[in-house]
């Protein structure tokens, strides 16, 4: 090892890197839509985030070896559903190698006729904008074309490796410092 700080290190592999990164506390999202059948197909995606507010975009990482992302690439539509945390088996579900993931899943259309998961957080319907390279994963940027309704419920939380959920329904924030938060209205709303 050769380090480069008193803490750090340029010296270390894929699990140490995964330990790591498992210290940023994520929500949990299903990506859907439908196959050239219409049938619907999905996959669990903690790797998501808002991207810009004008235009209205989000950002998802999946994997290359994924199965679901080429259906998504082909039908150009996607539905981000942001899960609750009552949803642990629902992320359980889509997080899993399995032919019909929707088999148990009730789920009602959005206007495009995409998958919409009933009891998540909010959804967001997108078309895909933009792919690029990124390593082992590709960087799908989408443009958001209707937004869900929200529910008054706690999100579904992924750290180190195990989901987690808060106490409290609101976190208070300190306000003057989160003006460039893209996820903040203000107040005390800004989760």
């Amino acid at each position: 090892m050769t380090p480069h700080s008193p803490y750090g290190t340029d010296d270390f592999d894929s699990r140490q890197f995964r330990t790591a990164m498992g210290q940023f506390c994520t929500g949990v999202t299903v990506i859907t839509t439908l196959d050239e059948e219409e049938k619907p197909v999905g996959f669990a995606c903690q790797s998501f985030a808002a991207l810009s507010l004008d235009p209205p975009l989000v950002l998802f990482c999946p994997q290359k070896t994924s199965r679901t992302w080429p259906v998504i690439e082909a039908r150009g539509q996607f539905c981000v559903n942001v899960l609750s945390n009552r949803q642990q088996d629902v992320s359980a579900t889509f997080g899993a190698p399995g032919a019909d993931k929707f088999k148990s899943i009730t789920w009602d259309p959005s206007p495009a006729g995409l998958p919409v998961l009933r009891h998540s957080l909010t959804w967001v319907e997108c078309s895909v904008d933009s792919v690029t390279d990124g390593g082992d994963h590709w960087i799908v940027i989408g443009r958001a074309q209707i937004l869900g309704e929200v529910l008054q419920d706690k999100p579904l939380l992924f750290y180190r490796g195990g989901y987690l959920s808060t106490e409290h329904p609101r976190v208070t924030p300190a306000q003057a410092e989160l003006d460039n938060f893209l996820t903040w209205t203000g107040g005390d709303t800004w989760l």
